[in-house]
């Protein structure tokens, strides 16, 4: 026990970090100038403050947190009063129950975790970070206080030299951007998103104005907006964050960056554009802990999961996956791949963007200025002996080709399509130049999907659809039933909605089928023989949806008026 008790400097003595000799000299040092011991050793340069940190952490067992990485709720930082941060050099970064995580330069100051105990009464679990990241994001969560809307009206134009309509000097720029009200503005915003559970933020530059708006459940809706005058500032801290050139406005830039909030960490991909009135942004955020959910939870009816998961267990074949961009494909492959992933099993992807890291599944990354595309990628995977193949997209005819000789030498092959319907995904192939023999003799199913949003239960209130509704859906009026719809509140931002689930059409081609595809049958044709044997379309699995009060007659409509 009494090892346990050593002080930081014995401990890093014992351990041959820095010498006796060394120690004494940074006790001195950090009696005369009245600074702790830590601070001493790294200014003396006995010790690397990077490797300071780590021992910290692997002697405490604590974290060490890239305080860089992570955006902190301002009702976290309210738990700790300025002073007292300031005074320990500490900060509040996660509350989860009665537990609060501060990051600290000195976790070994156990009169720091007292004091900050004592005022919370909160658990105090400590980590560690560098002097130079807790003095920056003191002076950035404690700078300025309030909400976005405060932030905005407290920001100087003349303080920070900014002019409407005026270009800014790239020096000037770059001095701007790492101005603390600058950063948390940008990070209150994604904060927000990610509260309003966004998928995306758009910064879209007018000519009077800068407008910002959140996609929320497949929704674009505006939030307060920043001045216009904010617009280069914002969007070059942005550029920052994402490692893209903040001198180079001519030409659209790609990059990523992540970021930690309560305990989940976000993946953000950031595409920047040139537009006649400067940059447009679009961030899309992916949150990796929410992103691979089971089969059960996407919303199949049980008879199409029934049928979908004996497929997805077959030994070999192609199942695609097919709907318009932010239906959900990605998701759906994800949780089929996730259902069949076992250890006797070598399951590979190719993909562009790879958007979550599945565990035990080996996924490749599209890069095609080394020219690994999809199909070279695929000629690859081909010789690692897999017994599962996902193809993130069918984009040509090689390599919708190279899918298909996998499946038929005895792989199981996953992909997804651009099409309407099902039935239209084979034509769609075929139109690739594909053999229609091929097609029939190796597509073992398609599921087209849709995401209607789902009605807020906070909200949800009973009503009698009218005969109209009723018509549109293609439901006989005669049938008694009633249907739900939300009236909006403060938890579903007044919309009646909050959160999404898919509509799905299951076709698995019978003889028929296979036949009509062999003689380049039109959709219209080879739908009506998926229908005869016992396809379930989008607008009717949407039917069972609105009847068992999961969504609503408009959001069905919405996602199906082509079907």
């Amino acid at each position: 026990m009494a090892k346990e008790k050593l002080s930081l400097g014995e401990s890093l003595v014992a351990e041959g970090v820095i010498t006796a000799e060394q120690l004494k000299k940074a006790e001195e040092e950090s009696k005369r100038s009245n600074q702790r011991l830590s601070k001493s050793l790294v200014r003396l340069g006995h010790v690397a403050e990077e490797d300071l940190v780590m021992f910290l952490s692997n002697k405490l067992s604590i974290p060490r947190i890239e305080l860089g990485n992570y955006l902190i709720d301002p009702k976290i930082i309210e738990l700790v009063p300025e002073a007292l941060a300031r005074k320990h050099e500490l900060i509040p970064v996660l509350k989860i129950g009665n537990r609060l995580t501060c990051a600290m330069t000195d976790p070994w100051n156990v009169f720091a975790l007292d004091e900050v105990r004592s005022k919370t009464n909160l658990v105090i679990e400590p980590a560690v970070a560098t002097e130079a990241e807790i003095k920056k994001a003191l002076n950035e969560y404690y700078g300025t206080k309030g909400s976005m809307e405060d932030l905005i009206k407290s920001i100087d134009e003349k303080g920070l030299g900014v002019e409407d309509g005026k270009e800014i000097d790239l020096k000037k720029l770059q001095g701007i951007v790492e101005e603390p009200v600058v950063i948390k503005l940008v990070n209150m915003i994604i904060m927000k998103a990610i509260k309003e559970r966004a998928s995306d933020i758009h910064i879209e530059p007018e000519e009077d104005s800068l407008k910002t708006r959140f996609r929320v459940d497949g929704m674009l809706h505006e939030i307060s907006s920043p001045p216009k005058h904010l617009q280069s500032a914002i969007i070059s801290r942005l550029k920052i964050m994402a490692d893209l050139n903040i001198a180079e406005r001519r030409i659209p830039q790609d990059g990523r960056f992540t970021i930690k909030m309560e305990g989940k960490q976000i993946d953000v991909r950031m595409s920047c554009v040139p537009t006649i009135y400067g940059e447009n942004v679009v961030l899309r955020l992916l949150d990796a802990a929410s992103a691979v959910l089971s089969l059960e939870d996407l919303g199949f009816s049980k008879d199409t999961l029934t049928k979908f998961d004996k497929l997805i267990h077959r030994p070999h074949g192609i199942i695609l996956v097919t709907g318009p961009t932010g239906s959900g494909k990605t998701t759906t492959l994800y949780a089929s791949l996730n259902k069949i992933n076992t250890v006797e099993k070598n399951i590979i992807t190719v993909e562009d963007p790879v958007e979550y890291k599945l565990p035990g599944i080996r996924q490749i990354q599209i890069n095609n200025k080394v020219d690994l595309t999809f199909a070279n990628g695929l000629r690859s995977i081909l010789r690692q002996d897999p017994n599962v193949i996902m193809v993130g997209e069918m984009r040509d005819h090689e390599t919708a080709e190279i899918a298909i000789q996998s499946a038929l030498t005895g792989h199981l092959v996953f992909s997804t399509l651009h099409t309407n319907d099902a039935p239209g995904a084979v034509t769609r192939m075929i139109d690739m130049g594909v053999e229609p023999f091929l097609v029939s003799s190796s597509v073992i199913a398609v599921l087209a999907q849709r995401l209607v949003r789902t009605i807020c239960p906070e909200c949800k209130d009973k009503y009698t659809p009218t005969k109209e509704e009723l018509k549109d859906l293609g439901v006989s009026s005669s049938e008694k039933t009633e249907f739900y719809r939300g009236k909006g509140c403060p938890k579903c931002m007044s919309t009646g909605y909050k959160g999404r689930i898919g509509i799905y059409e299951l076709m698995t081609p019978d003889e028929k089928i296979r036949n009509a595809v062999i003689s380049k049958s039109s959709t219209d044709e080879i739908r009506k023989l998926a229908l005869a044997s016992g396809m379930i379309t989008l607008k009717e699995d949407g039917i069972r949806k609105i009847k068992e009060g999961l969504t609503t007659v408009e959001e069905v409509l919405r996602v199906t008026e082509e079907n």
